[in-house]
């Protein structure tokens, strides 16, 4: 079993920064996908990036420009850094890692972009 814990939501005015951390623990794979998810009130989950163990990146057109999602191998750590942020961004952001053919979620973290 793997444990994904986010933390660095909050309340942020459009055109401000966060940035997002999700620590895996448990049963680490090296050879891994993590990625970051997001549901609006209503609306179904989208990905908003992804991010391989080799470092290779991917985003979602409406953020890309705007955030960069990095890791820390050692940590186990994944981040996303939100800058220029918009009062649409605003969600539930879940951390989403695959390995070994098995997903795990994190329980999510609020993100609230005041206009």
């Amino acid at each position: 079993q793997v444990q994904l814990v986010e933390s660095g939501g909050g309340l942020v005015q459009a055109g401000g920064s966060l940035r997002l951390s999700c620590a895996a623990s448990g049963s680490i794979f090296s050879i891994n996908t993590m990625a970051w998810y997001r549901q609006a009130p209503g609306k179904q989950r989208e990905l908003v990036a992804t991010i391989t163990s080799g470092g290779s990146t991917n985003y979602a057109d409406s953020v890309k420009g705007r955030f960069t999602i990095s890791r820390d191998h050692p940590k186990n750590t994944a981040y996303l850094q939100m800058n220029n942020l918009k009062p649409d961004d605003t969600a539930v952001y879940y951390c989403y890692r695959t390995q070994r053919g098995r997903n795990y979620w994190g329980q999510g973290t609020q993100v609230t972009v005041s206009s």
